[in-house]
């Protein structure tokens, strides 16, 4: 890794000289995003200087140690050598985890899907479950969410949920939650105290802007509609619902929760691009040759990836064999013992694909 030391230092004074340039503090985008490289690079320095310090104060402690003939004094170096090697690995740990290229989504917002899967109404009530529990986890980390689109059921289950979360790096922690979400428990609705299994299906896109995603207007259809669903004053009077179908691919994305037309066509046209995103993103991957060697499982929406399992009190990741309990906490949004577990999978697989094509 001390080689990658002078690529690393040619780009930071690049970048040092960027920042006093008066193209780049009249953009604050542009600021934000080069201070915050700048940062990543003064840390990472700051380790190569640490690991190059701790290099040769194991070789001098080493050398000392062979040619002292006191044993106290040898028992001395010997210890400075211990300590220094387990620093020198927890050094490197921390910069081979710098050196894993970094997601460009990972800052981003994000669109999250939840639908009901097979289940009936046990399935809604579980979809409604996890959106409770992403919503109380965005709460402690301190994001927002906000609905876009929603279609509930009577019983407080969701048959489908599209919402935003908007914060610091929310893509970065939420990106390996999409797929199929499986519940084992005995359903509220069941009399006979049956176990059933159930499920939910959970979609997590970064957010498109528009200089992401250029939609023409020719390759998008328009149509307007009543809302169907309950509401207020001028929902269900008025033709407030939009449908927007993308038609090179046949994508539709429907909004209806808010009275005004306006806002529910802004709402419609950021899942379309979201969702248009996340197709380009899948598809450029796909085309890399360390696709399948860097990915947590498939990344198909239709993979199971979670199980919740109620009586036996234990949430399981099946593509990392990740196994904690405490279920009702989990649901309760806490979630950093799981995610956790996930980015250091994800960190580990990005460097075996790093160093398998050197």
């Amino acid at each position: 890794m001390l080689e990658k030391y002078d690529q690393f230092k040619k780009e930071f004074d690049q970048i040092e000289k960027e920042l006093s340039s008066p193209d780049i503090a009249s953009n604050p985008q542009k600021m934000k995003s080069i201070s915050k490289r700048h940062s990543e690079l003064k840390e990472m320095l700051r380790l190569f200087e640490e690991l190059k310090r701790l290099k040769k104060d194991i070789e001098t402690s080493k050398e000392t140690f062979e040619a002292e003939d006191n044993q106290e004094m040898r028992d001395f170096f010997a210890d400075e050598i211990i300590e220094s090697e387990a620093r020198m690995e927890e050094v490197s740990t921390k910069l081979q985890g710098m050196l894993v290229p970094r997601d460009p989504s990972d800052e981003k917002n994000i669109i999250l899907e939840i639908r009901a899967g097979t289940g009936g109404d046990e399935a809604a009530l579980f979809a409604g479950d996890l959106f409770r529990m992403y919503s109380r986890y965005a709460e402690r980390r301190g994001w927002n969410v906000s609905v876009l689109s929603s279609n509930t059921t009577g019983i407080e289950g969701i048959k489908e949920m599209i919402a935003k979360i908007e914060g610091e790096d929310v893509y970065k922690y939420l990106k390996f939650e999409s797929g199929v979400h499986r519940v084992q428990r005995v359903p509220e609705t069941e009399s006979q105290g049956r176990i059933h299994t159930s499920a939910a299906t959970v979609a997590v896109m970064p957010e498109a802007e528009e200089v992401d995603i250029e939609i023409s207007p020719n390759d998008i259809r328009i149509d307007v509609f009543r809302s169907s669903g309950p509401g207020g004053q001028s929902v269900n009077t008025t033709d407030s619902a939009v449908r927007i179908t993308y038609i090179p691919t046949g994508m539709v994305v429907s909004c209806q929760d808010e009275k005004s037309q306006l806002k529910n066509k802004d709402k419609a046209m950021s899942i379309l691009r979201s969702r248009l995103l996340a197709l380009k993103q899948e598809e450029e991957a796909k085309k890399r040759s360390d696709f399948r060697k860097s990915q947590i499982g498939t990344g198909d929406r239709s993979e199971k990836i979670r199980t919740y399992n109620f009586p036996q009190d234990r949430v399981t990741d099946h593509r990392i064999n990740f196994t904690t309990h405490n279920l009702p906490e989990i649901l309760n949004g806490k979630l950093d013992d799981i995610i956790s577990a996930l980015q250091k999978t994800a960190q580990e697989k990005a460097l075996e694909s790093l160093d398998s094509s050197k």
